[in-house]
């Protein structure tokens, strides 16, 4: 049973009525796969009608809905044939209680003894750190027939959605007029800190956390179950469970088989425990039922999960830096870390495995920036954001006590976010700077030498430490990406550049190469290249570090109080931001009258919509299930498109259980298309049918939805997930995992 307090985390104007926005559905999008003769006019004026009614019938509503906001959803008009008591009850069991946040995403509870379905690539780390170049699970793919047999996922824990209740006023009691911006930030995160704290007490199975839902505005006390005994279970071959691979991320259509199984594990009394051979499964309150018929096109499903973060409510100034500077920065860097590390892998199993999470990691985020950049700007959604906020702002001047409160709120948001871009660069550079195995460690160094913080018991512990990390660092990997980003200074402002780089690239400030070996020479020769040489450092004093001529130990001062300077920076904007986006919200509710759904934050959301393709661009049409006869057509016998030898020769021989092909498809289906509103953290999310089974596994978008974040859209909004028909498919005619279809109830 999932508690809750009062409702909370919706914004409604004076009168508290729900009325959400209902998207009609683009005519084109349905119509521009049919070509009819002229013959046929009156047959396509009949087909047109119905289709027409289809479309509408079938259109989603934009939003990820917090918990405080199903009972209001009228969803049985939508299509919904169980009580929606049944995905949300405060006062009893329901399908909420089967859902958890784990490894970055979702996972649902599929069995009474814990086991978790969720995504191949929120158990790809899991799976990465098992294997070796002996046993290289990641690759060949990872059967636990018994219990004894399921191995760790190393660092992953499961956290399930207790209780939640709106702490809002007690939040925001803290907050004084005569406070600076920075001293409304830190007040704001320290209450949200010690209201966690408090709650959570001395309760070893139970972690708190409140969630700003809007900004400086409404705060949510969310309590969680911890688990952190998880095992995996079955995880397919790469060739399945990352089929495609980069070529088809964010791609439709799709045939990957993104699913793997977990289990999750508690001491023998229920409470949590790490890893140990005594530990039993976990009895989830209530776990999903599995539909093995599947779905058809037009059927209604709906997604519980934990989506990551939107930014919806921006304003156009927020778009417009992340459009122009920041995605465009972070993409180019990304792709230039993954060839590094690609190159430096290539003849190397062993580092490819230890490369892995990191280059899946970079991939996956710089494809995913290169459509949002792509989306803004064919939406023009800045400009258009833009006219929006000229309309707000005229209608705040016509009304006098409007004025007042908010006729200053959106100039005092541009000069925010004006001020932000013309330090942008240098806070995302010292940000990744600092992240740096080899300039983490020496930032640390220098900063407790100048502030003469070791003593001998901490220089001890110090020098332990640069032993451990100088052994785990990859020294050519990170040499590489500290040059690049120094030399990446040149693209901050002369001003806000530390003078240090200066010296470390010297004339070669016009040629990239050239700058990044001149920092790579200087490095051979820094305190910085041996474990030694930095262990040395700690042993001085503070006017040695102040005399050294290493460049590096330069830089790194100079990086120190730069940071310093960041860190007060972005507590004063992040003070203003909370102030003014408040403001800016109740500004658009007294314009607009409606409803505002907060931006997606990591708590459980439910979305929901139909089984549908899409119209991308003119005179194309995708269709929403894919099937294993277009993942065999993709078929290459070479990553990232190797389906393995075993399911092609089955496939052709028909020598399957044809109940787990689709009825109309006469095929096995492997992908299916929907036009739910989805993030990043829904990776692993339970698509359910009208009956609350599960019917597949959410893992992708479209790339043209990966603007999503910023404005949904029912045009080009779609999400993507494995269809369940395929997931049993390939476990048991892959896996041989026959027990699992067992445990899932699957004759």
């Amino acid at each position: 049973m999932l508690r809750r307090g009062k409702d909370c985390c919706i914004v409604r104007p004076c009168e508290f009525s729900v009325s959400l926005t209902i998207y009609a559905s683009a005519l084109r999008t349905v119509l521009a796969p049919f070509q009819v003769d002229t013959m046929l006019r009156r047959v396509h004026f009949v087909i047109t009608t119905v289709i027409v009614f289809f479309a509408v019938s079938l259109t989603a509503d934009e939003g990820m809905y917090p918990l405080s906001e199903i009972s209001r959803l009228d969803l049985q008009s939508k299509g919904l044939e169980i009580p929606v008591s049944e995905l949300y009850n405060p006062d009893g069991i329901s399908l909420v209680d089967a859902i958890c946040q784990v490894g970055g995403g979702t996972g649902e509870f599929v069995s009474e003894d814990g086991l978790i379905l969720t995504n191949h690539h929120i158990a790809f780390s899991g799976v990465t750190t098992a294997s070796t170049p002996e046993h290289d699970y990641l690759r060949e793919g990872f059967t636990a027939r018994a219990r004894n047999e399921e191995i760790p996922a190393e660092g992953y824990i499961c956290r399930i959605t207790e209780a939640y209740r709106d702490v809002s006023e007690e939040v925001l009691s803290v907050v004084t007029p005569s406070m600076t911006p920075a001293e409304r930030s830190d007040a704001i995160r320290d209450r949200m800190r010690t209201l966690a704290k408090k709650e959570e007490g001395d309760r070893e199975n139970i972690s708190c956390d409140v969630s700003e839902m809007f900004p400086g505005k409404t705060y949510v006390l969310f309590t969680y179950r911890i688990i952190s005994d998880v095992r995996l279970v079955y995880v397919p071959p790469l060739s399945i469970g990352n089929y495609g691979g980069e070529t088809d991320n964010w791609i439709w259509p799709r045939h990957t088989g993104d699913f793997s199984f977990l289990r999750a594990y508690v001491a023998p009394d229920g409470s949590t425990a790490a890893y140990a051979e005594e530990n039993v499964p976990y009895k989830p309150k209530r776990f999903i039922k599995v539909a093995p018929e599947g779905v058809s096109e037009g059927d209604f499903v709906f997604i519980l999960g934990y989506p990551g973060r939107t930014y919806r409510h921006k304003t156009a100034d927020y778009i417009t830096l992340y459009e122009r500077t920041i995605l465009p920065y972070l993409t180019s860097r990304y792709d230039y870390m993954i060839e590094s590390m690609e190159e430096l892998s290539k003849n190397d199993r062993a580092l490819q495995l230890e490369f892995a999470n990191m280059i899946k990691g970079l991939a996956n985020a710089t494809k995913n920036y290169k459509g949002k950049i792509q989306g803004l700007r064919r939406l023009g959604l800045a400009g258009k954001r833009s006219a929006i906020e000229a309309e707000l702002q005229q209608f705040i001047s016509n009304d006098p006590d409007l004025q007042k409160k908010y006729g200053e709120t959106l100039t005092q948001l541009h000069d925010v976010y004006t001020a932000y871009e013309n330090t942008a660069m240098q806070e995302i550079v010292i940000t990744l700077l600092r992240r740096n195995g080899y300039f983490n460690l020496l930032s640390s160094v220098t900063n407790a030498v100048d502030k003469g913080e070791l003593n001998d018991e901490k220089r001890e512990r110090m020098n332990k430490l640069i032993e451990r990390q100088y052994a785990d660092l990859h020294s050519d990997a990170e040499l590489d990406f500290l040059a690049t980003l120094i030399r990446d200074f040149k693209k901050v402002p002369r001003h806000l550049q530390p003078a240090s780089v200066e010296t470390l690239i010297g004339a070669h400030a016009d040629d990239d190469a050239a700058a990044v070996n001149a920092v790579k020479e200087a490095f051979r020769k820094s305190a910085l290249a041996t474990a030694d040489g930095m262990q040395t450092v700690t042993s001085w004093d503070r006017d040695q570090l102040a005399l050294s001529k290493d460049p590096f130990i330069a830089l790194a001062l100079e990086v120190n109080l730069l940071n310093q300077e960041i860190v007060e920076r972005r507590r004063t904007r992040d003070g203003e931001l909370k102030r003014l986006e408040a403001e800016f919200i109740d500004a658009k509710m007294a314009w607009q009258q409606k409803d505002f759904i907060p931006d997606a934050n990591s708590t459980l959301r439910l979305t929901y919509g139909y089984i549908r393709g899409y119209a991308p661009a003119d005179a194309t049409y995708y269709s929403p299930l894919t099937t294993l006869s277009g993942a065999i057509e993709k078929h290459t016998g070479e990553e990232p498109f190797n389906l393995p030898e075993q399911l092609i020769e089955l496939y052709n021989k028909g020598e399957y259980d044809k109940k787990f092909e689709d009825k109309l498809l006469k095929d096995v289906p492997v992908a299916m298309l929907y036009n739910m509103d989805t993030t990043g953290g829904n990776s692993g999310s339970p698509v359910l049918n009208a009956r609350g089974e599960l019917v597949g596994v959410n893992f992708d978008r479209a790339f043209e939805a990966t603007v999503n974040d910023y404005q949904w859209s029912e045009d080009y909004s779609r999400s993507i997930g494995v269809d369940i028909r395929y997931v049993l498919f390939v476990a048991k005619y892959l896996g041989k995992a026959d027990f699992l279809l067992g445990e899932l109830g699957v004759e």
